[in-house]
C-alpha cells in the first residue's frame, strides 16, 4: 500500500461514524444506503459523504441495484493496516513481557 493510500485509509478510520459503518457492514453484510442511514442521526447526504470517503479509501465498494446503491465491506485495506501495525504490536508485547519479568523478581509483601 502506498503512503497516500495509507493516509486515506487511516483518515477514513479516524472517524467514529465511518468505523460504525464498517462494523455494520462486517456484522450484517452488504446493505443499501437507506438501511445504513437508519442507524445514524444524520441525513442521507451526510452519510453518503462518509460512504464516499470509505469508498475512496477502498474500504467499501458500491453496487447499483436499480435505484439503490448497495455497500459492501472491502477488508483488504484493513489487512494492510494490520500488517503495518504488526511491528508496533510486537514492540509493546516485548515491553510488557519485560515488565512482567521485572515484576516477578520483586518480592511481594504478605498481606497483614
Amino acid at each position: 500500500m502506498s503512503a497516500p493510500d495509507q493516509d486515506r485509509v487511516f483518515a477514513a478510520l479516524a472517524n467514529a461514524t465511518r468505523r460504525e459503518v464498517l462494523r455494520l457492514l462486517r456484522d450484517d453484510g452488504p446493505q443499501p444506503v437507506q438501511r445504513l442511514a437508519d442507524h445514524f442521526a444524520m441525513s442521507r447526504p451526510s452519510l453518503s459523504e462518509h460512504l464516499k470517503v470509505l469508498r475512496q479509501a477502498g474500504l467499501v465498494s458500491e453496487q447499483r441495484a436499480g435505484r439503490q446503491r448497495i455497500y459492501r465491506l472491502e477488508a483488504a485495506p484493513l489487512s494492510e493496516v494490520q500488517d503495518w501495525l504488526g511491528p508496533y504490536e510486537r514492540f509493546w508485547r516485548a515491553k510488557l513481557a519485560s515488565l512482567g519479568a521485572l515484576l516477578d523478581r520483586i518480592p511481594h509483601e504478605e498481606a497483614q
